[in-house]
């Protein structure tokens, strides 16, 4: 809280400066244009799980075609390059505000094309296991769920984790879905349409394991939305 109020006064202090070269803002935004066209945007993508794809790919990679994810659609604008990984790794290791507000910001713009028709009746976050968030002092998916949530005006909710599974590093796709099947849990029901929240999709393993346990709850209807997407090899 204390670091909260001290990024809140750094920027009522220094407005109108790009976050990312500090040079001057674009009007209501903490970047600038240049710096905005310059990220490494996610624009060819499956529809699906929003891996990144060569421009000549069809609109769904093999992976969601042979066994598709418990959510229908990714919306996941930037990849996880550069500047972006830079700033993820602030916002979910350094635990900086300020980053976490600017991929916040950098989520909305994402999202700012969808038709009132597309929007999720509520939020969802992705959790760490409560050990390991009081371990890290920091759960990233419920930080970014509740600022997105309360920009877009929508309700959130915090499914539980139930157990902390092993490490997902050096698992391929298929082990990492069996390490995490049953891994969450959704207190009462859901609406129909929901979003998954989370910062960074590898895999998509943990987003799928969450879908599944919002489908049981009664969401009909599941997105999952991040921040960015690991790029094919990574």
């Amino acid at each position: 809280m204390a670091i909260d109020c001290v990024d809140r006064r750094l920027r009522r202090a220094l407005p109108g400066r790009c976050a990312f070269c500090l040079g001057r803002c674009l009007p209501d935004a903490p970047w600038c244009r240049a710096c905005l066209i310059a990220l490494p945007w996610n624009r060819h993508a499956c529809v699906q799980c929003a891996e990144p794809l060569p421009e000549s790919a069809p609109r769904y990679c093999g992976h969601c075609l042979r066994r598709p994810p418990a959510f229908t659609v990714a919306r996941i604008g930037l990849r996880y390059e550069d500047e972006i990984a830079a700033l993820v790794q602030r916002f979910k290791f350094g635990h900086d505000p300020r980053a976490g507000h600017l991929l916040a910001s950098l989520m909305s713009e994402t999202l700012a094309g969808l038709e009132s028709e597309q929007w999720p009746d509520m939020l969802v976050a992705l959790p760490r296991h409560p050990q390991r968030a009081r371990e890290q002092g920091f759960d990233p998916g419920p930080w970014l769920a509740e600022r997105l949530a309360a920009r877009l005006r929508l309700p959130w909710h915090q499914p539980q984790r139930l157990r902390e599974t092993p490490s997902q590093r050096g698992l391929d796709r298929l082990a990492r879905r069996r390490n995490l099947k049953g891994a969450f849990v959704v207190d009462g029901a859901l609406p129909e349409r929901v979003a998954l929240v989370d910062d960074v999709m590898t895999t998509g393993a943990s987003l799928d394991a969450l879908a599944t346990a919002c489908r049981a709850a009664g969401a009909g209807y599941v997105e999952a939305w991040a921040v960015a997407r690991t790029p094919l090899g990574h």
